[in-house]
C-alpha cells in the first residue's frame, strides 16, 4: 500500500481526534493535541496518509537524546496491513534525525498485538508501570530501543 508521511498541522486536528476515538478506551482531546503543536517545543507528531487522506499518526517527545512515543494509531480499517510498523520506522527515522539515541513507551501489559510489532523493531521490555491507565488500573509495559 503507497503512504506518504509528512509533519501533522493545526488543520489535521478533526481527522486525528477521530483516529484517537476509535483506537483508544482514553482517547486524548483534540485541546490536547493542539497545546501538544502550538505548545510544547519537545513535541513532533507525524501523520500517516494513503490517497490524500490521514489513516494514522504518532506523537513523540524529543527531550536531549531520548525519544518518547506519546501515542500512535492507525485507523482500525487499515491495521493488519504493516501500516503500524511504517509508521513507526518513520518516527523512529525523525528521532534519530534529531538526535535522540534511544527511544521508549509504554504499551498496555495485554496489548499483544502491539508489543509483538515493537519487538520486531528492537524495542526490549524495561519495566513495569503498575496501574498505569486510568481507564482499568492496567499496568503498563514499558519498552526501550536503542536508535
Amino acid at each position: 500500500m503507497n503512504v506518504s508521511f509528512r509533519f501533522m498541522t493545526l488543520q489535521d486536528l478533526d481527522r486525528i481526534v477521530e483516529i484517537e476515538q476509535l483506537s483508544f478506551t482514553l482517547p486524548w482531546s483534540r485541546s490536547s493535541f493542539y497545546q501538544e503543536l502550538i505548545n510544547n517545543r519537545y513535541a513532533r507528531y507525524i501523520v500517516m496518509e494513503h490517497d490524500g487522506q490521514i489513516i494514522g499518526y504518532c506523537g513523540m517527545w524529543l527531550v536531549m537524546d531520548e525519544a518518547h512515543i506519546t501515542n500512535i494509531a492507525v485507523l482500525p480499517e487499515f491495521r493488519g496491513k504493516k501500516l503500524g510498523e511504517a509508521l513507526m520506522k518513520q518516527a523512529m527515522a525523525l528521532a534519530r534525525e534529531e538526535g535522540a539515541q534511544t527511544m521508549t513507551l509504554e504499551v498496555r501489559v495485554s496489548n499483544t498485538v502491539a508489543q509483538s510489532l515493537y519487538r520486531k523493531l528492537g524495542f526490549l521490555n524495561g519495566g513495569i508501570r503498575k496501574r498505569y491507565y486510568s481507564d482499568n488500573q492496567e499496568d503498563a509495559l514499558v519498552m526501550w530501543v536503542k536508535l
